[in-house]
């Protein structure tokens, strides 16, 4: 597996499936390069996989968040590798956004707007997706893209500037990897207290309990409940289309939705915010 810095080292790695990540890699992460690399396989000749570790400055609102975003290249390089990264690509801040020249942070898709979920609890953070997934693509010029689906908006997000702008690159979703008492991983589960670990997985029960709820608002509301019942302060606990995030009515039955449905929750734990999502009533993902 190679190690890339910049546009030029990544010549003979276009055309395959890549994983944008900031790096801290854990299990949910490697079971995206799997993917990748499942994709890959499937290519004829096999095709190459690439890996971006790259934590990405214009997407944190809260300039103590981006200092304390955990590092370790070599780690992550050797994880990647033996999920199946055929190159990890590491970038300084300077060949992602190199000086005097412009990186459009627009357009945003309107998925990613007005919203009420991400986009209103960390402002420009989409901006910053958006930005850095253009310039991901264009440095490492993929055929494929996988993007996990415990960042659902996220991955909308990917799917509609893909659409829009005509990228020609196939987004691949990820399925959530969680804990074994059902908490979603991520690396920001490290900087939970040993007292607010167990409280976490309260996300986890407000999406298992919503889904058998008979509307949209129940759901909502056992959602809010089971949250805040272990402490959590709730950013939003939210049924929604699946693939627009408009909001539902809130009488609506699952048998009345003619779109498949996601219920999407968010809140913070001590300093430490929390995402999760299912989707609603339980079945299998939206494509």
């Amino acid at each position: 597996m190679r190690i890339a810095r910049t546009e030029a080292d990544l010549a003979s790695s276009r055309g395959g499936a890549l994983v944008p990540t900031m790096g801290a890699l854990h299990e949910g992460h490697l079971s995206l390069i799997r993917r990748a690399h499942e994709w890959a396989r499937r290519r004829r000749g096999g095709a190459p996989v690439v890996v971006s570790v790259f934590v990405n400055p214009t997407q944190f609102d809260v300039p103590e968040d981006l200092a304390r975003y955990p590092r370790d290249e070599a780690r992550d390089a050797r994880l990647a590798a033996a999920a199946g990264a055929t190159c990890v690509f590491a970038p300084p801040v300077e060949v992602v956004y190199p000086p005097g020249v412009d990186v459009p942070a627009e357009p945003i898709p309107a998925c990613a707007r007005g919203k009420g979920l991400e986009d209103a609890h960390r402002p420009g953070h989409f901006e910053g997706v958006c930005q850095v997934v253009r310039r991901l693509f264009a440095l490492c010029r993929p055929a494929a893209a996988v993007f996990g689906e415990k960042d659902w908006q996220q991955l909308q997000t990917a799917r509609a500037m893909v659409r829009n702008e005509g990228l020609g690159v196939e987004i691949l979703p990820g399925p959530t990897v969680r804990e074994p008492d059902g908490l979603a991983q991520s690396s920001r589960n490290a900087h939970l207290t040993p007292e607010e670990r167990p409280r976490a997985t309260a996300l986890a029960r407000a999406l298992a309990r919503a889904a058998d709820a008979p509307t949209v608002a129940e759901a909502q509301r056992v959602m809010r409940d089971t949250m805040a019942r272990a402490g959590i302060e709730v950013n939003y606990a939210e049924v929604r289309d699946a693939v627009s995030l408009e909001p539902l009515p809130p009488g609506a039955r699952p048998e009345d939705l003619a779109a498949p449905a996601r219920a999407l929750v968010a809140g913070r734990l001590g300093f430490v915010r929390l995402l999760d999502n299912a989707p609603w009533p339980a079945g299998p993902s939206a494509p």
